[in-house]
């Protein structure tokens, strides 16, 4: 089964909802233009694909719109997006962009990261749940985690690292 995990963590957000003043800031740090470079496994014990990454970023006060595009090597490319909502302690929403189709998302911010539980639309290796971490590194630098567990050995891999600079 192919995985689509990897083109999750490649493209996030979209958030919209009331939020407290500390998501606020959080979330318009990370409006603007990012780029960067990471692997992307089909499945979970495929060998990594190097890629590169766009991204575009809207921000208010309780809005992000995360939108882009991944392409590894010359062969493929995905174009990501997601809407979420948060009520200032929760996260939840849809992302679109996977093979499966409309995946759920649900989690919390910690520090300078949301950590969301997927719910892939049908089973990917074995289960329908991975996880997506957006972390914000620096003042303009943010990664991109995905990890799922490997069917074969029950231990979480990461799927999908992406390291973005804001451009």
């Amino acid at each position: 089964m192919t995985r689509p995990i990897g083109w999750l963590a490649a493209g996030m957000l979209c958030i919209a909802g009331p939020a407290h003043a500390a998501d606020a800031a959080f979330l318009q740090s990370l409006a603007g233009n990012w780029a960067g470079k990471g692997t992307v496994k089909v499945e979970s014990g495929s060998k990594p694909i190097s890629i590169n990454c766009k991204f575009a970023s809207d921000a208010t006060d309780t809005s992000l719109s995360f939108n882009g595009k991944c392409t590894g090597y010359v062969v493929f490319s995905r174009a990501i997006g997601a809407d979420v909502k948060t009520d200032g302690k929760t996260y939840t929403g849809v992302y679109t962009g996977s093979r499966t189709g409309p995946a759920g998302l649900r989690g919390k911010r910690a520090d300078n990261a949301l950590i969301l539980a997927i719910r892939w639309a049908k089973e990917v290796n074995g289960d329908r749940a991975a996880q997506l971490r957006l972390e914000k590194v620096a003042n303009n630098r943010m990664r991109l985690t995905t990890t799922d567990k490997d069917p074969a050995t029950g231990k979480n891999v990461v799927i999908t690292e992406i390291n973005l600079n804001r451009s």
